[in-house]
């Protein structure tokens, strides 16, 4: 896989032209995708315009910037002007936005070319992108296995090579997770780093719009392009955007004292034993680099996918209200009258999973149930972020496993409770706030990715850049790439 840079020096130095490396990208997304399923729409005609656009540019001189001409897809819940944003629901199959969202139009500005929409859970509800009303996307590890989710789309496009890097969205874990079982990095920025301007809301108090890449440079190159306040969203924050790549180094010795502190709630029951091993080697690896390894307890870590299953359904209950079949979306036929409009719009458009979730919702924000269900998760919520508050007294960030396991072939977990326990290590770094990074860290028996974690305080992104490239760095892992 060539880097952003390394396909900026061949634009700058007129190497490659920007139409050559859309069009390699867009051949190998024809080739693959009857096997992997990654894309729901690949516009390559705009995409084409776009690359065109750059060589005409440095044609007549122009300097360009570092993500001009790169291939970039972009996970089907981020609304794109003119092109079907469908959040993988037959409620939204015909939608294509007027407007677009802050993150795309940061890209556009900087002149990458969007080549197409990844697939995702529905809504971003799930963690397998099975629940895809559209298709079902293959880990490119192993076809017969989930990328993850709910950005698995994003994540097995670029560990296959169909596009540079892609944008996901992470609501409990949909960036971390799908990168650890696809071998990528991923990163789930600090909440309101990135505006949410554009994206369909799931759980808007718990969704983050992030990167993935293939290395922690390119994660670090995007992550510059799409951070930074937006007026338009009410949560964006307005702080000063350092540049995330300005201090990748290959050790952490000339660091004075880092500490890392392992949670050790995120070991024992339910944590395959290669992963375990996958982990503690990691963990010997970032002390030989210069960081100091403390074990750290965060007592509430556990409750926090019982706190999530509460309150993400909820908020996923008032967002989902919009599609009613009136202002916008499918609207079922022949209805008898409002109401039956209404029920026959959102149970042929919804799928199961996405109607599960809404009747969670309900269930609990409904008068007799908000205190015993909603009040008391939304507390739980307040203890867990005091955990790693606590924490970070005394360490400068945390690491634990991504997820407890590699990816599990598809169909195998047909038990919602036990696919939502995947999201287990990944759920409280929402809950908080606080940004996280999956980069790889080994693979098991089968040839299947695992995935670090690490955990950092509120806007320090950049100390988590630093020390997953100089991890990334000093091994070989993001080296391997699948054999498609």
């Amino acid at each position: 896989m060539v880097s952003i840079r390394e396909l900026h020096k061949q634009l700058v130095t007129k190497e490659r032209s920007a139409v050559e490396i859309t069009q390699e990208a867009l051949n190998r997304i024809q080739a693959l995708e009857p096997k992997l399923h990654s894309f729901l729409c690949v516009n390559a005609e705009r995409a084409l315009s776009s690359a065109r656009s750059v060589d005409a540019k440095i044609a007549a001189g122009v300097e360009i910037g570092i993500l001009a001409g790169i291939p970039i897809g972009i996970k089907d819940n981020i609304c794109t002007q003119g092109i079907p944003t469908t959040c993988a629901s037959r409620i939204l199959e015909n939608f294509i936005p007027p407007y677009e969202s802050t993150v795309t139009q940061k890209l556009a500005d900087a002149d990458a070319v969007i080549v197409g929409k990844t697939n995702l859970d529905e809504f971003a509800m799930g963690g397998s992108t099975e629940t895809s009303a559209f298709q079902r996307t293959a880990n490119p590890w192993d076809l017969s296995r989930v990328p993850g989710g709910s950005s698995g789309g994003s994540a097995a496009a670029v560990a296959a090579g169909e596009c540079t890097v892609a944008l996901g969205s992470d609501t409990g874990g949909s960036i971390r997770q799908p990168a650890s079982f696809c071998g990528t990095v991923g990163i789930k920025p600090t909440y309101g780093l990135v505006s949410r301007y554009g994206l369909v809301a799931f759980a808007s108090s718990l969704d983050q719009i992030g990167p993935f890449a293939r290395s922690v440079e390119d994660a670090a190159i995007l992550l510059n392009a799409i951070a930074g306040y937006d007026p338009k969203d009410s949560t964006s924050l307005k702080v000063e955007i350092p540049d995330y790549t300005a201090n990748l180094k290959p050790d952490l010795k000339p660091r004075a004292k880092l500490r890392i502190g392992v949670i050790k709630e995120t070991f024992g029951e339910g944590l395959d034993s290669v992963v375990e091993q996958a982990i503690t080697k990691a963990l010997d690896q970032l002390q030989i680099l210069g960081a100091e390894i403390h074990v750290i307890s965060c007592p509430r870590f556990r409750y926090g996918v019982p706190s999530y299953y509460i309150i993400a359904p909820s908020e996923a209950s008032a967002n989902l209200a919009r599609y009613d079949g009136v202002k916008y979306g499918f609207r079922a036929p022949e209805a008898d009258n409002l109401l039956s409009m209404y029920t026959r719009t959102r149970s042929t458009g919804f799928g199961a999973e996405v109607k599960r979730r809404i009747a969670i919702g309900t269930y609990v924000l409904s008068a007799g149930y908000y205190d015993a269900y909603y009040l008391k998760a939304q507390k739980v919520r307040t203890l867990i972020k005091q955990d790693f508050e606590k924490a970070f007294e005394t360490v400068d960030m945390l690491a634990c496993p991504t997820v407890p396991t590699t990816a599990f072939k598809a169909g195998e977990k047909d038990d919602p409770l036990s696919m939502y326990l995947l999201d287990l290590m990944t759920i409280p770094v929402n809950l908080a706030g606080l940004p996280g990074i999956s980069v790889p860290c080994g693979f098991d028996n089968n040839g299947l990715p695992i995935g670090l974690q690490l955990i950092g305080k509120v806007l320090r992104e950049d100390q988590l850049f630093q020390v997953a490239y100089a991890y990334e760095q000093s091994t070989s892992w993001h080296q391997r790439l699948p054999q498609l």
